[in-house]
């Protein structure tokens, strides 16, 4: 499940680091929520939840169906 959830990732890092920022993985809960890490530019940028739902979450959600939810970690 890790694999895939990477490559999920990998799809949409591209747009991340175009505006400097980036994400990594942090963890995978048994309940399908995922926690990821945002770095770079993404950090304190004020579109960084936006960036984490309509993007990271959609994206992870659309590859891998019975994750709940992505959240942001430190």
């Amino acid at each position: 499940m890790k694999e895939r959830i990477l490559t999920a990732l990998d799809s949409i890092r591209p747009y991340l680091q175009a505006d400097g920022g980036d994400v990594e993985l942090v963890n995978i809960t048994d309940d399908g929520i995922v926690e990821v890490r945002l770095t770079g530019a993404c950090v304190g940028c004020p579109m960084s939840q936006m960036t984490l739902r309509a993007g990271v979450e959609r994206a992870l959600i659309r590859e891998i169906p019975w994750i709940r939810r992505v959240e942001a970690v430190k």
